[in-house]
């Protein structure tokens, strides 16, 4: 490259950089309004010290002879009421067999529901013994064949399990 052509080329890019600064014409691909100076000059605040700040200590500090532990209990969760649940055969024809186990006495209640949720048949609602138990319920005729969901409410406590109806 000879000293001409560099010397025209440097002439040539700073024309097109005034011409753009000073006529505030778009250059390089910018908008016209992209660059703003401020010019008035900010308040330098004072600074500030507040009182009453907490020290600020890094996460993992821990000062010497500081208690880590506290002695306070922590309350035992509470133990489940149904703590067994077997739904066969899968896929149902008639009859249904359940066998669950209740930790201690309380309401049963067994309901088959349809993918949205709906109650479609209600199978038993009774007070169970604590102890395994196993029931057989029979399934109605007007429970056409697909997917549904045997729900085992215990107490508080809800159970789903699915099932295939022929």
């Amino acid at each position: 490259m000879t000293i001409t052509s560099t010397k025209t080329l440097l002439l040539r890019f700073t024309c097109i950089l005034c011409l753009g600064i000073l006529c505030n014409v778009s250059v390089f691909g910018q908008k016209a309004d992209s660059v703003n100076y401020i010019t008035r000059s900010r308040k330098a605040k004072p600074a500030v010290i507040k009182p009453n700040l907490p020290v600020y200590r890094p996460l993992g500090f821990i000062p010497f002879n500081s208690v880590i532990f506290s002695k306070t209990p922590v309350a035992a969760k509470p133990e489940k009421n149904l703590t067994f649940l077997k739904v066969f055969p899968s896929p149902v024809d008639d009859q249904i067999s359940i066998v669950y186990k209740l930790e201690r006495e309380s309401t049963v209640s067994i309901k088959i529901m349809d993918l949205l949720g709906n109650e479609v048949v209600s199978l038993a609602n009774e007070r169970s013994a604590a102890g395994e138990q196993t029931k057989t319920y029979t399934i109605p005729n007007r429970l056409s064949s697909g997917i549904y969901f045997v729900r085992i409410v215990a107490g508080a406590e809800t159970s789903v399990k699915r099932i295939s109806v022929l």
